[in-house]
C-alpha cells in the first residue's frame, strides 16, 4: 500500500484548457439552477 501512495501524480501540471471549453462551461453554470424539494434535487437548465 505505501508504494500506491508514494507514487507521484500522472497529470500534467501545465494544463491550458480551450476558449471554448471554459465559455461552454461557465454558460453552463450561469444556466443550471438546482431545485431542492424535499429530500430530492432537481437540476434545470435555463436555455
Amino acid at each position: 500500500m505505501g508504494k500506491i501512495y508514494s507514487k507521484k501524480a500522472l497529470a500534467s501540471k501545465n494544463l491550458k484548457p480551450k476558449k471554448e471549453v471554459v465559455s461552454f462551461l461557465l454558460n453552463y453554470s450561469k444556466a443550471l439552477t438546482v431545485v431542492k424539494i424535499d429530500d430530492k434535487n432537481f437540476e434545470i437548465i435555463a436555455n
